[in-house]
């Protein structure tokens, strides 16, 4: 679908150069001389490469339609991840570079929305927040307080993130997955 360049919203994806490409960031630029146009920050969907474009509102850009649908995560058989569409039970599978740093969240029987193009999975849109249990981190000192720094903790994923003095090795902990940062104790 042809929309105006200076149509072009954040989270959009576009077909430009050959490629499929997601809008990250935009800034409407009227100069004291020439035509306004539009700034885009624009992310390579494919390999994740970024780049800034300028549109004008005379010109068209392909406006690419993404189909999301749901699917259940089941399991990982090396590089590859296997996931199964909630209705008609067909499987996909996808790559480590397909789903770059977000498979390290992935568990088995997480929901997911997987986003396609032409019938081909580009991405995973994961849940905000996933519970994973701390595998190691160091006692708390005698005397730290609960508003000093956090401490540096490894998540079962591998994952190293930053969690609060009273946290212990073993328990389960809510992570935000866009972030990767600690939000609380799991019940």
């Amino acid at each position: 679908m042809k929309i105006d360049g200076n149509a072009i919203r954040p989270g959009n994806v576009i077909e430009h150069k050959g490629g499929l490409w997601r809008a990250v960031k935009i800034a409407h630029t009227q100069p004291g001389k020439g035509g306004a146009y539009l700034q885009v920050e624009l992310k390579n969907i494919k390999d994740g490469t970024k780049q800034n474009e300028r549109f004008r509102s005379s010109e068209k850009v392909e406006r690419a339609i993404l189909e999301q649908k749901d699917y259940q995560y089941l399991y990982a058989d090396g590089p590859m991840h296997t996931f199964m569409d909630e209705d008609t039970y067909e499987q996909i599978s996808m790559s480590d570079e397909d789903l770059g740093d977000d498979a390290v969240f992935l568990q088995s029987g997480m929901k997911v929305t997987i986003e396609m193009y032409q019938e081909k999975p580009l991405g995973v849109a994961l849940p905000e927040k996933v519970i994973l249990e701390v595998v190691e981190t160091e006692p708390a000192l005698k005397g730290q307080t609960v508003s000093s720094s956090y401490k540096p903790a490894t998540l079962e994923n591998g994952l190293r993130i930053g969690v609060p003095p009273f946290i212990k090795q073993g328990e389960r902990i809510i992570v935000t997955t866009a972030e990767r940062e600690y939000v609380s104790r799991a019940d």
